[in-house]
């Protein structure tokens, strides 16, 4: 009996938010509802669990109407490219920061991308047990030899990583299991076997991130 009301007060409640018109449209209702009370001869046919009712289902529309309960969404780019990312990371853009990095120190992105895939499965927010950090999995004292001043932050955290793999690269000459072996194990391992370090942990890496390269 109140959806013509209802939808009146709705259009005219200004610039008020959208909770603070539910809060009004209560109010609203529980006084009309009051005056119709007042004007019937016969109160004991209305009940309180019919008000209940009609209330619950006001606000109900009122709050599909205004989407209260819809968190608003932010258009990507709006906020700094760090921030944004830890909030709501997107691949795209996280590929996009790969190309240019990888374009930059001359590394193959496909690779970086795989590796990726493997360390964090692209979470920039992603944290092992070990400590390593973001994207690239950078453990903190490498990132601090290598400059990096927020791991967790994707363009710091793939610019630290990419300058990483490339010293790997070039250690071993180009050789992109040695590397990624090092990546995983350390140089030294690598280095000690002459070859990928005899650990599971290191022989299951190399093979998951060029399964997912080649």
């Amino acid at each position: 009996m109140f959806s013509s009301a209802i939808q009146n007060y709705i259009n005219s409640s200004g610039e008020a938010s959208a909770l603070n018109r539910a809060r009004q449209l209560e109010t609203y209702i529980n006084s009309v509802y009051t005056q119709n009370l007042e004007s019937e001869k016969d109160e004991s046919k209305t009940s309180n669990a019919e008000f209940n009712k009609v209330l619950d289902e006001s606000i109900k529309e009122t709050k599909s109407v205004f989407n209260i309960d819809t968190p608003p969404k932010i258009p990507f780019g709006t906020l700094s490219v760090g921030s944004k990312l830890k909030a709501d990371a997107q691949k795209s853009e996280i590929m996009n920061i790969i190309d240019k990095t990888c374009e930059k120190y001359n590394v193959d992105s496909k690779l970086v991308q795989a590796l990726i895939k493997q360390e964090s499965g692209f979470n920039p927010d992603a944290k092992s047990k070990a400590g390593a950090l973001g994207l690239m999995q950078l453990m903190p004292k490498t990132a601090e030899s290598l400059g990096v001043k927020d791991p967790m932050n994707p363009e710091d955290n793939i610019d630290g990583g990419v300058r990483y793999l490339k010293q790997m690269l070039d250690r071993f000459n180009g050789n992109k299991i040695l590397a990624l072996a090092a990546y995983n194990a350390g140089p030294n391992a690598v280095s000690k076997y002459n070859g990928v370090p005899p650990y599971k942990e290191t022989q299951n890496y190399v093979n998951s991130i060029l399964s997912m390269y080649l």
